[in-house]
C-alpha cells in the first residue's frame, strides 16, 4: 500500500526550497529549525529517497527534490483550493501588493483574476514602481508583498525565468542609425543593467536617448523611432516589433522574477496570496 503525504511536510519541504534553509523556514511554517529538520527526515524516509542537497551556505533540491517539487507544490495547492471552498465566505482582508508596471499590465491580470475567484474577500491593493524602488518600500514597511526582477548578486529565490527582447517600431529602423540610440529604464533597473552590460561588450557605440521608470513613456519613444529598447517579452505591445539578431543587436539575458515578503505581514490574507503568486508563477515558468 502506497503511504499518504503528509502535507504538513510537504508546506515543510516548500518553505526550505524557497528560503534556501531551515532556519529561515522556520518561521514560515511556525515550527522551530530542529523540528523542520526532523520533518525533512520523516519525508526523506517516507520516500525512501534524498531531497536535499545540504551545504554550509544553503539548502537545495537535487534531481529527485526538483521533480518532487512540483508535485509538492500541485497538492498544496489543491488543497488550498479545497479549504477555499468551504471557507472562502469568513476568509477577508487586505494585501498591499508591490509590482512593476509592465508586470502589473501583463503579468497579473490572469493571476489577481484566478486569486479573486478562490478569496473574494480579500482586497489587493497594487502599488506600481520599479524593482529597486519596492525594495525601499518594503524596507519601509508600506508593503507586504512585492513580485521584482532580481539584481546580480541579490538574495531573492527565482521563481520565473522571463525572456527579455529588444523591440522597434514597426515603420522605422532606429537600430540602423550610428551611435545606436537606445531608451532605457530608469537606473538599477534589472533590465536597464542587462542591456548596458550587453552592449558594453559589443564594438558598437551607443548613446542612452530617453530614460524613464514608466513603461509608457518608454513605449512612446520607440514607437515614435527615437530608439530602440529592451523589454520583457511579455510586456512588448502590439505596437512594437521584436528585433535582434538579424538587426545587428545581441541577445539579452532573461530576467529573473521572485517575490519578496515583509516578514511583519502575517494575516491570513497576506499569507494565501503569497502561496498562491509562488505557486502560480512557478508552475507557469515550467
Amino acid at each position: 500500500m502506497t503511504p499518504l503525504l503528509d502535507l504538513d511536510l510537504l508546506k515543510t519541504f516548500v518553505a526550505i526550497i524557497e528560503s534556501g534553509s531551515f532556519s529561515s523556514a522556520a518561521p514560515r511554517v511556525g515550527r522551530s529549525q530542529s523540528a523542520v529538520s526532523m520533518q525533512m527526515q520523516r519525508l526523506e524516509q517516507t520516500l525512501g529517497k534524498q531531497l536535499l542537497i545540504r551545504t554550509p551556505k544553503a539548502v537545495t533540491a537535487n534531481a529527485a527534490g526538483e521533480e518532487f517539487l512540483v508535485y509538492a507544490r500541485r497538492l498544496l495547492k489543491l488543497s488550498d483550493e479545497a479549504w477555499a471552498s468551504v471557507t472562502r465566505p469568513e476568509e477577508a482582508g487586505s494585501v498591499r501588493l508591490g509590482v512593476p508596471d509592465d508586470y502589473a499590465a501583463y503579468l497579473l491580470p490572469p493571476v489577481l483574476s484566478r486569486f479573486s475567484a478562490a478569496h473574494p474577500l480579500v482586497t489587493v491593493e497594487l502599488v506600481c514602481e520599479q524593482s529597486t524602488a519596492l525594495v525601499k518600500t518594503m524596507a519601509e514597511g508600506r508593503l507586504d508583498l512585492a513580485i521584482i526582477t532580481r539584481l546580480p548578486d541579490q538574495p531573492l529565490e527565482v521563481l520565473r525565468l522571463e525572456r527579455c527582447v529588444w523591440v522597434a517600431s514597426p515603420h522605422h529602423v532606429a537600430w540602423e542609425k550610428d551611435p545606436l540610440p537606445v531608451a532605457l529604464f530608469e537606473p538599477g533597473c534589472a533590465a536597464r543593467l542587462n542591456m548596458l552590460d550587453v552592449l558594453a561588450k559589443t564594438d558598437r557605440a551607443f548613446h542612452c536617448t530617453y530614460s524613464s521608470a514608466s513603461l509608457l513613456g518608454l513605449v512612446a519613444v520607440v514607437q515614435a523611432g527615437l530608439a530602440v529598447a529592451g523589454l520583457a517579452q511579455l510586456s512588448v505591445p502590439p505596437s512594437l516589433r521584436i528585433i535582434g539578431e538579424n538587426e545587428g543587436l545581441p541577445p539579452l539575458p532573461d530576467l529573473e522574477i521572485g517575490i519578496m515578503r515583509n516578514p511583519l505581514s502575517a494575516t491570513p490574507a497576506v499569507e494565501r496570496l503569497d502561496e498562491f503568486l509562488r505557486r502560480d508563477l512557478a508552475e507557469r515558468s515550467s
